[in-house]
């Protein structure tokens, strides 16, 4: 693609590209590719320094994966969003490694690593631009890690059911149990036993490959206050 492609991008998602040199944004340009990713593809595996990903179209997951194999999904990032832990040449502060994999099919612009953190090195608005975009994921990051220490498994599973409806409009979800436990850093186990628990319950009625949510107003309440039982509280 020409200069001028990924220029026209640049200019409305850096908010430092009019500030920086020509030849810097030559060399941002010159090290910028089109890639697409077909679904289940694994784009980063936390072991070098992929670079920076602006999402065009489609849907990223990053995930953090434990020796045992076992995934916790972090956040999700979709288009108009944009990743800087899949380049940690560039974050060398962050120390801790993400996997990314496209959750859909993929458009993205991809900036070199090595190219970006070069020249964030004689841009400090590069670089700051660079650790303000990871830090503002933090907050998604210790949501995550909140919901895992201090909530329990019924009320997790209502916040995730009412998050991803949301993002839809649809009172219908097309998830497999092993894929929301994954999601959710749990046991498939567990979270067919709480849809089914939910099924009894008169929250949602579940079929091959999803669900559908009959009571909208008490999964919600449920992902506020924790409890799942008809007539409590």
């Amino acid at each position: 693609m020409s200069r001028a492609m990924f220029e026209s991008v640049y200019k409305k998602i850096f908010p430092f590209w009019e500030e920086i040199s020509a030849d810097a944004q030559e060399t941002i340009c010159r090290h910028s590719v089109a890639m697409t990713y077909l679904k289940g593809t694994t784009i980063h595996d936390g072991s070098e320094c992929s670079g920076v990903f602006f999402i065009r179209s489609g849907c990223l997951r990053v995930y953090i994966m434990s020796e045992k194999g076992k995934d916790i999904t972090l956040y999700r990032l979709y288009s108009g969003d944009m990743c800087m832990l899949s380049a940690s040449c560039v974050l060398q502060a962050v120390t801790f490694d993400v996997m990314i994999d496209a959750e859909e099919d993929s458009e993205c612009y991809v900036i070199n690593g090595p190219a970006f953190a070069s020249v964030s090195e004689s841009h400090p608005k590069i670089k700051i631009f660079s650790l303000e975009t990871a830090i503002s994921r933090f907050s998604d990051v210790m949501w995550v890690m909140q919901q895992i220490l201090f909530m329990s498994a019924d009320r997790r599973l209502a916040i995730f059911l009412t998050d991803e409806l949301a993002k839809t409009g649809s009172n219908e979800l097309h998830m497999t149990h092993d894929q929301i436990a994954r999601y959710m850093g749990s046991a498939r186990e567990v979270v067919s036993r709480l849809l089914k628990y939910f099924a009894q319950e008169g929250l949602v009625t579940l079929w091959r490959g999803g669900l559908t949510v009959l009571d909208k107003p008490r999964l919600q309440k449920l992902a506020r206050e924790g409890r799942a039982g008809k007539d409590r509280g």
